[in-house]
């Protein structure tokens, strides 16, 4: 199956617009993922560890209801499905790790492991990761979610010389 062009960006921002709009009147609430890692988080402690750590500050407020209850978990089974449908029909689904030409896989995936480890501790500090600040905080006009943003896109212009070095 041949792959198809990518999604006009002005259309996909739209149209992410349009998801944060239907996730307000259907659901009450904005996107955000952080939570629903939290959520499974707060779940396995309490798998692992037993009732007893469910009464614990840190794991308490994420287990309402059960894993299957959180609005954001539930959002993020959406967003791996659609995905997954979404290069399947675009005929893009393969199996592979993207990389430059000096930087083998070995590499990539520690520095996305690195990464993702990063974003999840600033998540945290932040009360709410990129898409819960960026999206859901800056349709809301918070002031501390337009900082947020500027601090992403100034830190990503001062980085990306490093990282454009590894592509190439």
């Amino acid at each position: 199956m041949k792959s198809r062009a990518y999604a006009d960006p002005y259309i996909a921002g739209v149209g992410i617009g349009l998801v944060l709009l239907a996730a307000y009147a259907v659901a009450g609430r904005g996107l955000g993922a952080s939570g629903a890692f939290s959520t499974v988080v707060a779940a396995g402690t309490v798998a692992v560890r037993g009732h007893g750590a469910a009464a614990s500050p840190a794991v308490a407020p994420y287990l309402s209801g059960g894993i299957l209850h959180d609005w954001l978990v539930l959002e993020l089974c959406g967003v791996a499905l659609g995905g997954f449908l979404s290069a399947w029909l675009a005929g893009r689904f393969h199996f592979a790790v993207e990389r430059g030409p000096h930087l083998g896989v070995r590499g990539r995936v520690a520095a996305s492991v690195c990464g993702g480890v990063l974003m999840g501790i600033g998540a945290k500090f932040a009360r709410g990761c990129t898409s819960g600040q960026a999206l859901t905080g800056g349709a809301l006009l918070s002031a501390g979610s337009w900082l947020f943003i500027a601090g992403c896109f100034a830190t990503a212009y001062l980085l990306s010389p490093v990282a454009r070095r590894l592509w190439r």
